[in-house]
């Protein structure tokens, strides 16, 4: 279960008013009765139920990768690999390659256009056995195209056109697109990005389901965890803690603070903050609004950061998630030959110290001005990781419905990918490049 506190917030709110209830109310209907901007990209909201056959197929297909491989090689970009990321560092830690197990090392590419990462990490898969899993909706998203050019091209060469055909799975869309004509001449196995469902709420969906299936997780379980979060806000409604966070991230905004930054005190838990900056960045960032999502890891950030979060311009709150149950029973050993000054520490659990440091830090904060959310889940399994994406789905669409914004389209996303192709030279893309090179010659 996912758990809002607002301890270390009120004191804040207590002195602004708090958000309409009538606003929240609103934003509630709209999404669950799907009748707002955006509206066509909510087959999120249903798909923990839905997704049966999809699902013995992703956990075939993963059954065969583990069998025959020692690498898979994932690529995507933004949604396409974020969430598979996120719940991979979740549910297996951020050394899943250097642990022992069998399932194949997982390395993540097509998320930049870094010619040295590639290099490295195929020049790692030597005298391996390699399969690839490429993920991308159309096909020609540069950065994911880009690599696997450069990766198909590698299997050919060490498989041949025969060999390669078990190796490389698509997870494209369903009817159309560069990526599935190309997987259909190539006779890939292909698995589908719904049409209903955007990037950035896909981790339920293929996209993150076949890599974490191969890592050894089982996705039936963050299906249940999703599907049990989708049941309580039905039954909750408004009271429910996603409609609370986004009520108090309203009060928030509308009083000044224009920065969310992301925490954890765990770094097994980084990239779930990368991921929550892609949902809400893309969902509320529009039309001259929204909150900037940032991110942080307590206490280490607190050694750069802590500073300004402490004094500088009150334009920040924080939203921390936590684990509940740790599993961790480490403790300080004793130790009277060394002056460390640790000696009140020793017996006692580093869990015990870590929960005490995001006490005294949000208190810190709180009386600085920077209000604190907790939310927490109960335990590093596959049930929280979907019940805690849910909830986020949940808060962001009915936050961004809150701020008068379609959570589910990224028009701005365009703007610096028509540049970047009228520089590179992209057929039809003449004129822009001309106007480009007038503009950089003025600089």
């Amino acid at each position: 279960m996912i758990v809002l506190n607002d301890t270390f917030a009120k004191s804040y709110t207590d002195k602004h008013s708090a958000a309409s209830g009538e606003t929240l109310g609103a934003a509630y209907h709209t999404l669950v009765g799907k009748s707002g901007a955006g509206s066509d990209f909510l087959g999120w909201f249903d798909y923990p139920s839905n997704s049966g056959e999809e699902t013995k197929k992703i956990k075939a297909a993963a059954d065969k990768i583990r069998e025959s491989s020692d690498v898979f090689i994932v690529i995507g970009i933004g949604g396409s690999y974020l969430g598979a990321k996120a719940g991979l560092d979740f549910l297996k830690t951020p050394y899943y390659n250097s642990l022992k197990k069998s399932a194949p090392d997982i390395y993540f590419l097509g998320n930049s256009f870094s010619g040295e990462e590639l290099e490295t990490v195929l020049s790692l898969c030597g005298g391996k056995r390699v399969s690839v899993n490429v993920i991308s909706k159309s096909g020609t998203t540069s950065e994911t195209a880009v690599a696997f050019r450069i990766v198909e091209t590698f299997m050919l060469s060490k498989y041949g056109e025969d060999g390669i055909k078990d190796r490389v799975f698509v997870t494209t869309d369903k009817s159309r697109g560069a990526l599935l004509t190309h997987a259909k001449i190539k006779g890939y196995e292909t698995f589908v990005i719904p049409d209903d469902i955007g990037g950035r709420f896909s981790v339920m969906t293929a996209v993150a389901s076949l890599p974490l299936e191969v890592a050894g997780c089982d996705t039936s379980a963050i299906l249940e965890g999703a599907r049990r979060e989708r049941e309580r806000f039905l039954t909750q409604k408004t009271s429910h803690p996603a409609c609370r966070y986004a009520a108090y991230r309203n009060l928030f905004y509308s009083s000044g603070k224009r920065v969310e930054l992301f925490v954890s005190y765990d770094p097994f838990l980084s990239f779930f903050g990368e991921w929550l900056k892609q949902l809400f960045g893309e969902s509320e960032g529009k039309d001259g609004k929204g909150i900037f999502p940032a991110g942080a890891v307590f206490t280490t950030d607190l050694h750069s950061l802590g500073q300004y979060i402490q004094d500088g311009v009150r334009m920040i709150f924080e939203t921390v998630v936590t684990e509940r149950n740790p599993k961790s029973s480490l403790a300080l050993p004793q130790n009277s030959e060394i002056s460390d000054g640790l000696g009140y520490l020793e017996g006692k659990m580093l869990a015990e110290i870590n929960k005490t440091a995001f006490y005294g830090t949000s208190l810190a904060h709180m009386s600085g001005g920077v209000p604190v959310l907790e939310i927490s889940f109960d335990k590093k399994d596959e049930i929280s990781f979907g019940g805690l994406c849910f909830f986020f789905f949940l808060a962001c669409g009915i936050s961004a419905y809150m701020l008068g914004v379609n959570p589910f389209d990224q028009p701005g996303v365009e703007e610096y990918k028509q540049n970047m192709f009228a520089l590179l030279g992209k057929p039809g893309f003449e004129a822009k490049k001309k106007e480009i090179e007038e503009k950089i010659k003025t600089l």
